[in-house]
């Protein structure tokens, strides 16, 4: 069975835009891996078997092992270059080597749970709105999450959950929250790095149906009150 984490490489010599344009041609996907202190390699990924990879959830938010020449190396997925026009052709990926002993900052996806039975939802009729997909973390490489979870379970209408009520796993931080301890806050007040991540509220074109009907009463007691 193949290991979806584990990503065979070929060492690159050629570089430049030019030869990067002939091994797209040729099926390959120009790479990089940096990072650790140690000098920046050039590396080709043969194309179609990169995307088998990238079909995996998981594989962009892991710890993966790169296989050059036979020798491993601990990297994460750092930063993805999709073809403008279609996200099935890969034109770059930078893989940053990992060191059990440094912190390191990676984008990590968000899991929505409980939308459909959330009362803002299931009895008051609002609409949830997902505000962000993904949120920057700050964690050892052994403590990297695949993935945090945001129950709206109990969400109500015209409530939301920000990024300081979100249950982080051991050892992992928000790094827009290490932002926010550098502000001076009044009492009771929420910090702008503290954003929301999701929300309930009442469709627009409730609103405007409630308007429109206030509009309307207000005409009629106007009306009454010239006769």
């Amino acid at each position: 069975m193949e290991n979806l984490f584990e990503v065979q490489a070929e060492l690159r010599t050629d570089t430049g835009k030019g030869a990067s344009r002939r091994l797209r041609h040729a099926g390959q996907v120009p790479a990089i891996m940096y990072g650790a202190e140690e000098e920046a390699v050039s590396l080709t990924l043969d194309h179609n078997k990169f995307l088998r990879h990238l079909d995996e959830e998981a594989f962009y938010a892991h710890i993966l092992t790169i296989v050059v020449d036979g020798k491993k190396h601990k990297v994460v997925l750092k930063d993805l270059q999709r073809h403008p026009t279609s996200d099935m052709k890969i034109m770059h990926a930078d893989f940053l080597r990992v060191s059990a002993k440094h912190a390191m900052t990676m984008n990590v996806q968000l899991h929505f749970i409980g939308d459909e039975i959330a009362p803002g939802v299931k009895v008051s009729g609002g609409k949830l709105t997902h505000l962000m997909s993904d949120v920057e973390i700050s964690c050892l490489p052994k403590d990297l999450p695949e993935y945090i979870e945001v129950d709206t379970s109990a969400l109500e209408l015209d409530a939301s959950i920000h990024l300081s009520e979100l249950v982080l796993p051991k050892g992992v931080t928000l790094t827009a929250l290490a932002h926010a301890q550098d502000e001076d806050l009044e009492e009771g007040s929420r910090s702008a790095y503290d954003q929301a991540v999701v929300s309930i509220h009442t469709p627009r074109a409730v609103v405007e149906v409630e308007e429109d009907e206030a509009s309307d009463e207000a005409a009629a007691e106007e009306e009454a009150t010239e006769e």
